[in-house]
């Protein structure tokens, strides 16, 4: 069983756990030689994104709907959430160390993005998106949130095209591993009032 503790010791050193599948209860612990980082407090914006942050209406809360984001992003055909990875992370969020960024057309659900956090670090785990680019909205909102709040660290896990599009970077495991070190003995908390996605476009210190 994988409960909160546990699943926060592997984050400290860097291992995080995954499933083979949704109904596969089993649980496998990895760790890249290359680790995917997100810049925070600014990523890669394109013009059209910004075009679309500009003249959307979409809203931006944090923690309002974790549940809705974990369920969003479980569901899928394939998936690495198993059910004990589900609780643990249910659990995390009720004694603050798992959060949601949640994107909204009024009052409807259309994108998000859920990690852990520990210190200064913040681990993403998944986004969802139920209309076009909501969970690139999120990732934004969220790395210019983690800036304010006084975090050092938006770990992705691995290295993907799309987040190098957003101004991800890849770094060999030992590096990673001594920015972790030093990011998760800052004592901050994610918290406060969410940058909407429309002042995002403003806020970003890295353009494209």
């Amino acid at each position: 069983m994988i409960t909160p503790d546990r699943l926060l010791g592997c984050y400290a050193r860097g291992v995080f756990p995954m499933a083979r599948a949704a109904d596969d209860p089993r649980l496998f612990l990895f760790s890249p030689e290359c680790r995917g980082v997100l810049p925070v407090g600014g990523l890669h914006i394109s013009r059209s994104m910004k075009k679309r942050l500009r003249r959307c209406t979409w809203t931006a809360t944090l923690n309002e709907d974790f549940t809705g984001v974990l369920d969003a992003c479980a569901n899928r055909p394939e998936t690495w959430i198993n059910a004990p990875l589900h609780e643990a992370y249910v659990a995390l969020s009720a004694i603050g160390h798992a959060h949601s960024v949640e994107i909204w057309d009024r009052e409807t659900l259309v994108g998000g993005v859920f990690g852990l956090t520990l210190g200064g670090a913040f681990f993403g785990e998944s986004m969802f998106s139920a209309r076009p680019d909501a969970s690139k909205a999120a990732l934004m909102v969220l790395s210019v949130h983690l800036a304010d709040c006084g975090f050092s660290l938006f770990d992705t896990q691995y290295p993907t095209t799309h987040l190098a599009s957003l101004g991800g970077q890849t770094t060999p495991r030992a590096d990673y591993e001594a920015r972790l070190a030093a990011a998760i003995t800052c004592d901050v908390r994610l918290g406060g009032d969410l940058p909407q996605p429309q002042a995002v476009v403003h806020d970003m210190t890295q353009t494209s």
